[in-house]
């Protein structure tokens, strides 16, 4: 008889979030994979599926009953579980009827903390038939859904209506009842071409019968590749190439059960709109994957995926064809409507229109981006006028009617309105980069103007945010703080921008009303994008203990945080780096404990014993040397240089009392190790690379 077998768990539903479908997907596979384990159901390699109408896990190997296993419960002291006589107490007694047996049955435990009553019995394990439903009903009511939601007369919540439910042990149906359905050996198939019960004869045939029968492919992987073949293949059928988001790609996967790609067309007269309105009503609108020349440029063709292989495919492209000459006559109408009136004419709408309620209107905004825009170009010596004209256009493409239905044109509309309006080439190009990075690995604004006003948009929005208190907690980042704090790091480290960024807080904080009270969250504030950088810092590799050694130092400009995070990884991988790490640790154990204040200098006629002498002339030398290196912040060749010196401090260390009887002696040699670790902390605090 088999001691293992496979198991197959669906969940049927109405149609789910596409958005969230690979997480609640990957959810319930963790879910239920740490149930199994935690419940001594130890098993083999699990798979997750995923279709718009179920969500599904194969797990091979899963035991059909739980092992025995031994029990011990544990009683009452010794010393109160016998009178003086011997006689068992009433607690004693209890407890061996609590355990369903006498005392004289119950054994001892012994240990160096005292000695206890204990009754050791074996449970049996139970039949995996029979734990599995409640851990099934356990992982659903925990998973990560959008909404949850209540249908008919049911107290039952989940993120859609459930409508069946597979429970399947190798070729055995679970009976059970989970969440208000009853367990059963039948799936179902495509709504459209198989929409009828599909039996699942054992639980491996799992994906092959519903592909067979049911014309539903299950796995999201082969789905989302089928769906890029076919329109990588329509798209060059097409004679040009099609142009496949990520996100659009993952969406459309979440959407279809059984993808059939269907090319369409469109009216050449469009291509006269931005290109970036045409993909944004094709992509975000319809799901639609647009088609581009050799060159990039936009064809007249998009590409469809529907959820059926449908017998008159010229019936739905027709259909589509419909729909998107509507979409793009309202992009067309937006356009030559927008051009109308001037960006610089719509400035006044912005104070109509709230950014925050405690922080004010659009408008508000825009003159808060100038002034901090302005400093910033007055401090890295950028071009002033441009910035400053930048700055006054930066959000009037939000009250455009392109924008307004297609939000996320906002900044590249700009542009193209500036461009029309005759504003200069750098100034239109800013406001399309104010917006970058939009999203991890995005690419950064380019010119002088645009990372300005990169830079101001996201220091007001994170002043402002703090100061009202709706700091990211958790998952929640309603404002994306986070990234936008990430952004701006990385605008100025590897635009290599020498900007006192603790500084540029406070400047940007005297913006708002006093009564945000926006001056006391600089450190707090500070902090947080100290926190990013970590996060960037440690995804990137390095160690956490390097970026601890340049914190310690709290650089206030990013770009000078990054040349100490590059030398400190640089001497972490010279041979002499462990040992003089554990020296300065230890110097600074030594100097944390001394009882007396230490000289601010050491006199070199109190220095007696060769190893100090040595090290103090070796100290000297490399003081000299390196003193014009951190000037120029060449902090690499810096921490080199000081290498040399795991010599001369190894010899003091082995020679040399610190500690000695004479105070005049203890407290010279004191200041010598700080000398030493100051010297160190020009860059980092190298005693936190020890370890």
């Amino acid at each position: 008889m088999t001691t293992q077998r496979d198991l197959l768990i669906e969940i049927g539903t109405e149609e789910l979030p596409p958005k969230a479908l690979r997480r609640m997907r990957d959810a319930l596979q963790a879910s239920l994979d740490a149930l199994l384990d935690e419940n001594r159901l130890a098993h083999g390699s699990s798979h997750a599926y995923a279709t718009p109408r179920r969500l599904a896990m194969l797990i091979r190997d899963v035991p059909v009953a739980q092992p025995d296993r031994e029990v011990t419960k544990r009683g009452p002291a010794l010393k109160a579980a016998f009178d003086a006589d011997g006689t068992p107490t009433k607690p004693a007694e209890g407890f061996a009827r609590s355990c369903g047996v006498t005392v004289s049955e119950l054994d001892e435990l012994q240990t160096d903390k005292g000695s206890w009553l204990v009754y050791h019995s074996t449970e049996t394990g139970q039949a995996s038939s029979k734990v599995i439903p409640g851990l099934l009903e356990k992982a659903l009511k925990t998973l990560p859904m959008p909404k949850r939601m209540r249908w008919g007369n049911s107290d039952i919540e989940f993120v859609r209506p459930l409508h069946w439910i597979v429970l399947l042990f190798g070729g055995e149906a679970i009976k059970a009842r989970v969440l208000g359905i009853d367990s059963d050996r039948y799936s179902r198939g495509h709504r459209f071409h198989h929409n009828e019960p599909i039996a699942i004869p054992e639980a491996g045939d799992y994906v092959q019968t519903l592909e067979r029968h049911g014309m539903v492919e299950v796995d999201m992987e082969r789905r989302r590749d089928s769906i890029r073949t076919q329109v990588t293949e329509a798209g060059a059928a097409l004679g040009g190439r099609t142009l496949i988001d990520a996100a659009l790609l993952d969406e459309v996967n979440a959407l279809v059960e059984w993808p059939v790609a269907i090319s369409g067309s469109y009216d050449a007269r469009f291509l006269e709109v931005p290109a970036e309105a045409l993909i944004s009503s094709m992509q975000d609108h319809q799901k639609y994957f647009p088609v581009v020349d050799d060159q990039g440029k936009l064809l007249p063709h998009f590409i469809t995926v529907a959820n059926i292989a449908s017998k008159d495919p010229q019936q739905i492209k027709a259909g589509n064809e419909r729909v998107i000459r509507a979409r793009l006559e309202d992009a067309v109408f937006f356009w030559n409507q927008d051009r109308k009136q001037s960006l610089h004419s719509r400035a006044a709408q912005l104070h109509g229109m709230t950014f925050q309620k405690r922080l004010g209107s659009l408008g508000d905004k825009q003159n808060r981006i100038a002034a901090i825009a302005t400093a910033l170009a007055g401090t890295l010596d950028f071009n002033v006028g441009q910035v400053q004209r930048a700055a006054a256009l930066c959000k009037c493409d939000l009250v455009t009617s392109m924008v307004f239905e297609f939000p996320d044109l906002q900044g590249i509309m700009g542009r193209y309105y500036a461009l029309h309006d005759g504003e200069d080439e750098h100034v239109a190009r800013a406001l399309d980069e104010q917006y970058q990075p939009r999203f991890a690995g995005d690419t950064l604004p380019e010119s002088e103007t645009g990372q300005a006003l990169a830079i101001a948009e996201r220091l007001d929005t994170l002043v402002g945010i703090f100061a009202i208190g709706q700091t990211p907690t958790g998952d929640k980042d309603p404002f994306g703080l986070r990234r936008s704090a990430l952004g701006l790091l990385r605008i100025l480290i590897e635009k290599q921008l020498d900007l006192d960024l603790r500084a540029f807080i406070d400047s940007a904080a005297n913006n708002f009303p006093a009564n945000l009270d926006a001056g006391n969250i600089g450190d707090t504030l500070f902090n947080f994008m100290m926190d990013r950088l970590r996060a960037w810092y440690l995804d990137a590799g390095y160690e956490v203990h390097v970026f601890e050694a340049v914190l310690a130092r709290q650089p206030r400009r990013p770009l000078d945080f990054d040349q100490r995070m590059r030398a400190v990884r640089a001497f972490r991988e010279l041979p002499e780096a462990v040992n003089l790490a554990a020296a300065n640790k230890r110097i600074r154990n030594i100097l944390r404990k001394a009882d007396s204040a230490i000289p601010a200098c050491y006199d070199m006629d109190l220095l007696h014993e060769p190893a100090e002498q040595g090290l103090a002339t070796a100290l000297r030398t490399l003081d000299a040397q390196t003193q014009p290196l951190i000037k120029q912040r060449d902090y690499t060749d810096a921490l080199c240089q000081l290498a040399a010196l795991q010599t001369p401090v190894d010899a003091f260390f082995d020679d040399v009392m610190v500690m000695a009887d004479d105070a005049a002696l203890r407290d010279n040699r004191l200041a010598l190790l700080q000398a030493l670790s100051e010297l160190f902390l020009q860059v980092a605090d190298i005693s936190l690379l020890h370890g």
